[in-house]
């Protein structure tokens, strides 16, 4: 998208109650692909023994999700470059109720594995799509709010897709649970079909150049254009930020709070519990965040702060002895603390975008997140199966510490963007 273009376009998107509209719509849509991203891991207790799996197994299955997931940003954000977000956000809402669906289905681990990554190429459109709406459509001094508001709606998402399932699992069965999810999905969908003037797609415009006819020069020049961006140091000092906070999240969202159920002797509800807290608490963080970095000087210590704070937790919960109760409370002052980072990392981002790749730049950053959500699960579950329970946590303190100097890294490369021709 021109520069131009893009100043006139968050013109005449520019008052409160569009801007408020649009944000909401994509913020709702976004929860929902968090919630779904969590749809498995808190039935994991009643997947295991049902197929007699291990936890480097119920591992795998996140893997894939999120092997499936990475790749298919990268793609995803060219095609809403070239396409426009609309179709392909209602492609991703729909591929997560036919995942979930295939899931509460499924007659056997193989079953599984393929609906995941079904899942996960439902769930690869989110960041290109989101991002490019809210960039082209909310006026730049509500980008902060913006941003902090698509957060906290992952992170709601995330808070609320444990406590759903689990609750419905524990009064029918794992298979209604997931049903329910594809509910959810469905519902999301024609949400986002009603509300689809609200997201004003159809006056973004492809960012891609067209062929040049007969090749040439010319047609070279435009397909050097398309890629010029990867050369960004700031591009790959972001994703490198984004995969080891994903690390961070999946041991999070994977084996920590079973960890802690091991250490410190949890009932099941309490380690549901854990997580939602640690989720709800960083909506909160998000919102701490945004006010915080209103000015730009202050994100890489803001980030620090968070997410030292937040490890230093973490080794509190590994070397303590706490009882039940106190341990979610631990994860929600935890979650508070990697909360805080959320959106200094998506302004960070912004500001490495050049004109009209928003979806490319997000596509491939973002997918950071899939490739440390790969990881994570496989690691930590090797370390449950092991009995090295207090290593999950003091894995993930380890990871909190690396994204202090992530953070300055990313700082010290964004200081100067290039931009570069288009």
């Amino acid at each position: 998208m021109s520069a131009p273009h893009s100043a006139a376009l968050a013109e005449t998107a520019s008052p409160l109650a569009s801007d408020v509209r649009t944000i909401s719509v994509v913020s709702i849509a976004h929860g929902g692909s968090h919630f779904c991203q969590l749809m498995v891991p808190p039935l994991f207790p009643w997947i295991a023994p049902a197929f007699g799996l291990s936890n480097t197994q119920l591992g795998a299955l996140m893997s894939v999700f999120f092997v499936v997931s990475g790749v298919g940003q990268t793609f995803a954000g060219f095609m809403v470059d070239r396409h426009g977000p609309e179709r392909v956000l209602f492609g991703g809402l729909a591929l997560l109720a036919v995942a979930a669906l295939g899931l509460g289905a499924s007659p056997g681990y193989a079953a599984l594995l393929v609906f995941m990554a079904v899942a996960g190429l439902g769930n690869c459109v989110f960041h290109p799509v989101d991002y490019s709406i809210l960039n082209a459509r909310v006026h730049e001094t509500r980008l902060g709010p913006a941003y902090a508001a698509h957060g906290i709606s992952g992170a709601i998402g995330w808070a609320l897709a444990p406590m759903f399932v689990a609750a419905v699992a524990a009064v029918s069965s794992w298979r209604v649970a997931l049903f329910a999810v594809a509910g959810v999905a469905a519902a999301l969908l024609a949400f986002a079909v009603w509300q689809r003037a609200s997201l004003g797609v159809a006056k973004i415009p492809s960012a891609v150049p067209r062929e040049v006819a007969g090749g040439g020069p010319a047609a070279r020049a435009d397909e050097e254009s398309r890629f010029a961006f990867l050369r960004l140091p700031s591009l790959w000092a972001c994703f490198g930020f984004f995969l080891i906070f994903a690390a961070a999240l999946g041991g999070m969202q994977s084996f920590a709070p079973a960890a802690a159920f091991k250490m410190q002797g949890l009932g099941t509800e309490q380690v549901a519990l854990c997580l939602s807290a640690y989720m709800f608490s960083s909506a909160a963080g998000n919102v701490v965040g945004g006010h915080l970095i209103r000015d730009p000087r202050r994100t890489a210590l803001v980030a620090g702060a968070g997410f030292g704070f937040a490890g230093l937790v973490a080794l509190v919960i590994a070397f303590g002895q706490w009882p039940g109760a106190w341990v979610p409370v631990l994860c929600g002052v935890m979650g508070f603390g990697s909360g805080i980072a959320g959106p200094s990392r998506d302004l960070l981002v912004k500001q490495a975008t050049p004109p009209g790749a928003t979806g490319r730049v997000y596509g491939v950053v973002y997918s950071g997140l899939d490739a440390g959500l790969v990881v994570a699960p496989l690691v930590f579950g090797l370390l449950m199966d092991a009995g090295l329970y207090r290593a999950v946590w003091l894995g993930v303190a380890a990871l909190f510490a690396l994204l202090i100097v992530s953070a300055l890294n990313v700082r010290r490369s964004a200081h100067v963007v290039p931009r570069p021709a288009a």
